[in-house]
């Protein structure tokens, strides 16, 4: 016996479609098992599918797999199945004010807000855990051969650092642009390289960016976790925005909040725009969310078996 199951594919981080990271969501995934999650998720192929066991006016109960593993969270994932869900109308959130909504997660809860843009679109912002840094003391010259740089491509005055938090990134600063279009990465290297430090993506970052309103350019290499280049990674680009307040290159407005914009995905020709905002008491981080808006681009059913 089989059974449809409806599913939606989104472009998240991206007003518009063919931009931004990929994500389906299963709106109606109660009681399929672990096999079979993991069975759809790599049949669709994407870097992320979420699947919805239950949905309120406040809470979802979710699981985020790539096409190798279950991911802790996802930033991508997280547009794209609150955007799925207030548009079947299970979240309506009033444009006045924000909508708090709390994901339940295997590893355990999330907060997030949604609220209406002017056009209508809701625009998500996920709170999530400042990263801790560290110096793992990767080795420059085998991780620039990884990327096809050379050593001379890095930054003279910022610091390699790993930052960890629900996933543990590198944070690699460039000097530019020409470094960053340069790129021919390894994928089977970085893996390794890794693998060996405890690191799960390869975070390269400039302050040279394209668009004039951006704060920062990034590229982030997860062939670890089962996406060779990731177009738009939420977990990834509060990771940098922590960095960025960490070496004084933003500070806060008047509000006591820092913003960050960070364009990402040209270079796969899928461009996409996340924002982060950290919100500072007595210059400490006391809140940390990041967030856009995702864009449908197809939906239709799934052939399973019958739960």
């Amino acid at each position: 016996m089989q059974e449809h199951l409806p599913f939606a594919l989104y472009d998240c981080f991206s007003d518009a479609p063919f931009g931004g990271s990929q994500a389906a969501i299963v709106s109606d995934a109660a009681g399929l098992t672990a096999d079979i999650r993991e069975r759809i998720a790599r049949e669709l192929g994407l870097p992320a599918t979420a699947f919805v066991a239950a949905c309120n006016s406040h809470e979802i109960d979710v699981r985020f797999l790539s096409t190798v593993m279950e991911l802790p969270m996802c930033g991508h994932g997280t547009l794209g199945l609150v955007t799925r869900m207030v548009e079947l109308g299970k979240l309506t959130p009033d444009a006045g004010k924000p909508l708090d909504v709390t994901l339940n997660l295997p590893a355990g809860p999330a907060v997030l807000s949604v609220t209406q843009r002017e056009d209508g679109r809701p625009m998500i912002m996920l709170e999530v855990r400042p990263p801790q840094f560290r110096n793992d003391d990767v080795d420059a010259g085998r991780l620039c051969g990884l990327l096809g740089l050379t050593p001379v491509d890095l930054s003279e005055s910022l610091p390699m650092e790993t930052a960890a938090a629900d996933f543990i990134h590198l944070v690699v600063p460039l000097r530019g642009l020409a470094g960053m279009r340069r790129i021919t990465p390894d994928f089977g290297g970085i893996v390794k390289l890794c693998h060996d430090h405890g690191l799960e993506t390869i975070v390269v970052i400039c302050t040279q960016t394209e668009r004039a309103h951006s704060t920062i350019h990034v590229r982030d290499f997860c062939p670890a976790v089962g996406v060779p280049e990731s177009a738009a990674a939420g977990t990834t680009n509060s990771a940098v925005s922590s960095y960025l307040l960490r070496h004084g290159l933003v500070s806060a407005d008047d509000t006591g909040n820092v913003k960050v914009w960070a364009e990402q995905g040209i270079e796969l020709s899928r461009p996409s725009e996340v924002h982060s905002q950290i919100t500072l008491i007595d210059g400490q981080i006391a809140k940390l969310r990041v967030g856009g808006v995702a864009t449908k681009i197809a939906e239709g059913t799934l052939l399973v078996p019958a739960r």
